[in-house]
């Protein structure tokens, strides 16, 4: 087993002894993004707490609509094509290699399906992220390269245990994937927390899915979106699992996966055989990585509330879904007259960040990631 992570900013020349890019783990607007969040971060601060509260109470009054965060989402503003050649342009323009991209949207093979009639994207492998609940906990599960021929009825099968899991039939499902040659699974940022237990039973569950099942599952992801902490606790477990990492860049806005694969792999069938039979990961962590988290976090939500007028949904209350008052999933758009004063004053400062001084002072004064380093066994991973 060869585990290399490679940062390009200390190592640019590391490329140079591959043929392709890989990205994993991208969304776009085919992809469901709860909205839950805002209450539990809400619930935090009473501040919010309030506000969020008096909204509830004139959205109930002028409109007779509950605020329910639990069955409203939003989803990512990119359409298929426009996702697929962010990343392929990154690996190709960027690192000079060919590239391969496996997008992998929430619970569903809608943008993988679409890509494949269009003759750029025709190789384009059918994935997506699979929300998967374990005991207490939820975790999320990449799944890439499904046979086309399967896809739907696998993809069904999957979401049917999202929606009601059963006992083991967990260990079960991913023993059927891991038959078929030719798929990959991921565990896809395992140390996040997303069910919202303690930590202590979050780890409990993930060591127990990692007993029971880890034989079933390819490798664990290192992700662009969490802190290099984190995902240099994702390593140590690794190391203490005897497991794979892998890239996974979780892009949701227009910022390209700042992690990635490298690979001389002719093509992705033949990507998945060099990490599950070869076990061999050569993970390539981008610069963008380095830059402060709150401000990619902060550049992730811009890119949500942005308006985009070559796509179809413009605006980005044309991209949250919420109940009416009957029930109907609907654009927020069509619920309201215009967004409320304190929604448009609130993007507004968010706006400030895409002036040129202010984004230059939060990269001055921001914590960067410079001395982003993954240890294993007391070493620094390199090649």
């Amino acid at each position: 087993m060869q585990r290399k992570i490679t940062c390009l900013w200390k190592e640019p020349r590391a490329v140079e002894s591959y043929r392709t890019g890989v990205s994993l783990h991208s969304h776009t607007n085919h992809s469901k993004e709860g909205l839950y969040f805002i209450a539990e971060y809400a619930a935090r601060h009473w501040p919010l707490r309030k506000a969020l509260a008096a909204q509830e109470k004139k959205a109930r009054d002028l409109s007779s609509i509950t605020v329910d965060f639990w069955k409203g989402y939003w989803t990512p503003p990119l359409p298929p094509l426009a996702a697929f050649e962010l990343e392929k342009n990154q690996i190709e323009r960027t690192l000079g290699l060919e590239s391969m991209v496996s997008i992998t949207d929430h619970d569903n093979i809608e943008a993988p399906m679409l890509l494949r009639v269009v003759p750029q994207a025709r190789r384009v492998p059918v994935s997506f992220e699979w929300t998967t609940p374990f005991q207490d906990a939820t975790f999320h599960i990449g799944v890439h390269n499904l046979p086309s021929g399967r896809a739907e009825s696998l993809t069904s099968e999957l979401g049917a245990y999202r929606r009601c899991p059963k006992g083991r039939q967990l260990t079960e499902l991913l023993s059927a994937l891991h038959e078929i040659p030719e798929v990959l699974v991921v565990l896809n940022h395992p140390m996040w927390n997303l069910g919202g237990i303690s930590p202590e039973r979050h780890e409990a569950a993930l060591r127990t899915l990692l007993c029971r099942a880890g034989q079933f599952i390819h490798a664990l992801e290192l992700n662009g979106m969490r802190r290099w902490q984190e995902n240099q606790h994702v390593l140590q477990l690794s190391q203490a699992c005897n497991q794979l990492v892998i890239s996974g860049g979780d892009r949701h806005g227009c910022e390209p996966n700042a992690i990635l694969n490298l690979t001389n792999a002719n093509s992705f069938t033949d990507f998945v055989y060099q990490i599950r039979r070869e076990k061999f990961s050569h993970v390539l962590v981008m610069p963008q990585y380095t830059d402060p988290y709150a401000l990619r976090i902060l550049q992730s939500v811009l890119d949500a509330i942005r308006e985009y007028p070559s796509i179809g949904s413009r605006h980005w209350d044309d991209r949250v879904f919420h109940p009416n008052h009957a029930g109907a999933i609907r654009p927020l758009r069509e619920l309201w007259d215009a967004p409320p004063f304190c929604i448009r004053y609130f993007f507004s400062l968010l706006h400030l960040l895409e002036m040129g001084p202010v984004r230059k002072a939060m990269l001055a004064f921001g914590r960067p990631q410079e001395e982003v380093r993954f240890v294993l066994g007391g070493q620094e991973v390199a090649p």
